[in-house]
């Protein structure tokens, strides 16, 4: 039997794609090895794009099948590796056809855009719902807003602000964001998509590539305030954010119980991570009004303390002031207002939950562009 040439492997493996990024991995380079002996016995490493690939799996099983389907191999050791950094970035430099990358406008020194993401270690502790009510009450507030639902598998920002069946206008290689009623500019993978049931099950350099998209390509204009809904916990997005917009500010939203304080504590350490600040702690679900009692007797359904926990434990790990900004009550309008795509601090603004949600937007507002906590690009050159 004659044994089969490196040529009529690497052909083999041709026909296996990434299953996130649909194309071959001998195009992507991520075999990095591959060897077979006079027995037939191949040898060949595959680098994953990320480590914890949830689809490893997937490549681990039709790499095999693609080589043991050449006449004269007669087994194969496979070994998974990852990619490191400069690998990462020659991908993603061929996943933009060898041009460089796109400017990001916010992220230029002479920007005088405020830029503030929405973060949460869990899911379903209302930060969404914080995101577009903190735009609508800076835009009532006379300001230019723009929100990127960067939550790309629970992009829920189109539907709470109405608009969840509009597609953004195209125009050349530019996409205009959708507007709304309130003024507030909008841009989320969820418009992007073919159907809105449609899934996104993306990873590393595609959640990167769309976090890029919709900074660098969507013409936004002269805003005042752009705001990010971040997926929840300390995954890729936020690494990406950490890289595309270190001089973002980072508002951490949790809830009073004990499993929501401790996974937000770790959301903004990450942010210190990527040398982000923490501009502070948001405590929603905080308490409901009695309805028979009235305001003066507070059920505190979900327990007491998550927000100020929060924010003194990333006070103490920074060594600067993470205050908390505020408790949101539960409120039927608040919720109603999600469901509704209208808001509550458009639908009801004279409830406590919207009062108190326009009290940060305040704070946020007032806020001025100092060097605090911002990366100046400076790197020490000798010791005096």
């Amino acid at each position: 039997m004659t044994t089969p040439t490196i040529e009529q492997l690497t052909a083999a493996l041709a026909t296996v794609h990434d299953p996130e990024i649909k194309r071959p991995i001998t195009e992507l380079g991520m075999v990095d090895r591959l060897e077979i002996d006079d027995a037939g016995r191949v040898q060949v490493t595959v680098l994953l794009t990320v480590s914890g690939c949830p689809l490893k799996d997937t490549i681990d099983r039709d790499v095999r099948r693609a080589l043991v389907g050449v006449d004269g191999v007669t087994g194969v050791e496979l070994t998974l590796g990852t990619m490191n950094d400069d690998q990462r970035a020659e991908l993603q430099k061929q996943l933009r056809g060898g041009q460089a990358p796109k400017e990001i406008p916010f992220s230029q020194p002479g920007s005088l855009t405020k830029v503030f993401a929405i973060a949460s270690g869990k899911g379903g502790v209302g930060k969404s719902s914080v995101t577009v009510n903190l735009a609508l009450a800076l835009a009532k507030a006379g300001r230019t807003v723009g929100i990127v639902d960067a939550d790309i598998y629970g992009h829920s920002v189109p539907a709470m602000l109405g608009i969840a069946d509009h597609r953004p206008t195209q125009v050349e290689a530019m996409i205009m964001p959708v507007p709304t009623p309130s003024g507030v500019s909008v841009i989320s993978i969820g418009m992007l998509k073919p159907r809105r049931d449609q899934v996104v099950a993306w990873r590393g350099p595609m959640l990167d590539r769309a976090l890029v998209q919709m900074l660098a390509d969507v013409y936004w204009g002269d805003l005042d305030v752009l705001l990010l809904d971040l997926p929840p916990g300390t995954g890729d997005m936020a690494i990406s954010l950490g890289q595309h917009l270190p001089n973002a500010e980072i508002l951490v939203v949790t809830t009073p119980q004990e499993a929501a304080a401790e996974v937000a504590e770790r959301a903004g350490t990450m942010a210190s991570m990527v040398h982000q600040r923490v501009v502070g702690v948001v405590e929603n679900m905080s308490y409901l009004v009695c309805p028979h009692c009235g305001p003066e007797h507070k059920l505190e359904l979900f327990g007491r303390g998550g927000g100020d926990r929060v924010a003194a434990t990333l006070s103490q790990r920074f060594g600067y002031d993470v205050p908390l900004l505020a408790r949101i009550p539960i409120e039927e309008s608040l919720r109603e207002g999600g469901d509704s795509g209208k808001p509550v601090v458009d639908s009801d603004p004279t409830s406590e939950a919207a009062q108190v949600l326009v009290s940060v937007a305040d704070h946020l507002d007032s806020r001025g562009r100092g060097l605090a906590g911002r990366q100046l690009g400076l790197t020490p050159s000798a010791k005096f």
